[in-house]
């Protein structure tokens, strides 16, 4: 029997019915699987605090390794909506906990509303965030109250280390008091101010004591006027003029004053001259033309500079020098003080013009404190080389977890 031919159309539905009968291929991807959330979220006291931080706990999520960070929100209420809601904070993924603090009821004049106020409920809530963009779902809110502590316990170190500083003083004290003499090394500048007097009383001109161009609340100013005092009861006893010429009018009134209550204590109010403590200049170099000039007219065998000092520290040791002045300079500033060294026969670095009123007044409730320094400056030297040489050599970091203070 002859074959049948097939024709073209019959072929095309042929090859299309078999195309149809094929499996369609899937191009459709399985959609990712819900990030799973943190649990079990408690909102407590923050420790150590003044009230105004609460410290939140939660079991991370079973996808922490997908997350990227944990972001903790504070909303009104439960029942509030999600835009009533605000972020405060975010914990790195493997985090559980975050402490949320802030102290400031307003920010840039507007009400803040982060504020944590003490003694009042905060609600919070807490979510992850994967780096693509996926979050959790949240934990259930929960609620904490901030209170504020009255002692840190992080900070014990610091309050031992105060309370052993604060005996050895009184023992220093107490020990001065029952004339024990306190060993203070010698200060070459303290030493000679007895010597530079008596060179002024010797040669019959006026001492020089400038106290710089700071203010009466400057450290150094106070420590300018505590040297001063002991000055002038020395000049006092010897009859020997001394000029405080000054840059601030309070700072003329404190100088008249520790002048005149040293010429009392010295049995002389009679030889007092308040017009020897004058205002010349608030600026700058007026002040230093107007203290030069003063130098060469009056040719001081002495010259104090005790004080806050700036640009002028060189140009008055140098016209001291000049007029051939013992001079005895102190400061604070320490750009200033290579100019001082150079161009005076005695300076007082840093913390010996400090110590200057206890050096020259000996007085135990002076001393006392200047001898706790010392030895407190002893120990912390120890502590210091202690650790370098354990951390060093035994990997030991038991001292620097021993001083270490939170912030």
């Amino acid at each position: 029997m002859p074959a049948r031919e097939l024709r073209p159309g019959a072929l095309v539905a042929l090859l299309l019915t078999l195309i149809a009968c094929l499996p369609a291929p899937s191009f459709a991807q399985d959609a990712p699987a819900a990030l799973r959330p943190p649990t079990g979220l408690t909102v407590g006291d923050n420790p150590n605090d003044n009230g105004h931080g609460v410290l939140l706990h939660w079991t991370p999520s079973p996808d922490d390794s997908l997350l990227l960070v944990y972001e903790v929100w504070r909303g009104p209420s439960v029942a509030a909506p999600d835009s009533a809601w605000f972020q405060v904070g975010t914990e790195p993924r493997g985090g559980a906990s975050f402490v949320y603090f802030d102290p400031d009821p307003s920010k840039h004049g507007e009400p803040n509303p982060a504020y944590v106020p003490v003694g009042e409920p905060v609600l919070l809530r807490v979510r992850g965030r994967a780096g693509d963009g996926r979050v959790t779902a949240w934990t259930k809110p929960a609620t904490g109250v901030g209170v504020g502590n009255w002692f840190h316990t992080g900070k014990t170190n610091i309050l031992v280390a105060t309370l052993a500083f604060g005996v050895a003083v009184m023992v220093f004290i107490a020990r001065s008091r029952r004339g024990r003499e306190l060993y203070i090394r010698p200060i070459p500048g303290l030493s000679a101010v007895d010597e530079a007097i008596g060179r002024a009383t010797e040669m019959g001109t006026p001492i020089l004591y400038v106290l710089g161009t700071g203010t009466a609340s400057d450290i150094a100013t106070i420590a300018g006027y505590t040297i001063l005092s002991r000055v002038a009861r020395r000049t006092a006893e010897y009859q020997t003029p001394i000029l405080v010429p000054v840059n601030d009018p309070v700072m003329l009134a404190m100088g008249q004053e520790v002048v005149k209550e040293a010429y009392v204590q010295a049995g002389r109010p009679e030889v007092y001259k308040p017009d020897n403590i004058s205002y010349v200049s608030a600026m700058q170099f007026p002040y230093v033309a107007a203290v030069n000039g003063l130098m060469q007219r009056e040719q001081p065998a002495t010259c104090f500079y005790m004080g806050v000092f700036h640009a002028e520290s060189l140009l008055l040791a140098e016209t001291g020098s000049g007029t051939g002045a013992i001079q005895i300079s102190g400061t604070d500033q320490i750009s200033q003080i290579p100019f001082f060294v150079a161009a005076t026969d005695y300076t007082l670095i840093g913390e010996e013009l400090y110590a200057a009123s206890a050096y020259l007044s000996q007085e135990p409730a002076q001393i006392g404190p200047l001898k706790a320094q010392d030895y407190a400056k002893v120990v912390i030297i120890v502590i210091i080389i202690v650790g370098i040489l354990a951390l060093t050599l035994a990997h030991w970091d038991g001292i620097l977890q021993l001083v270490r203070t939170p912030v």
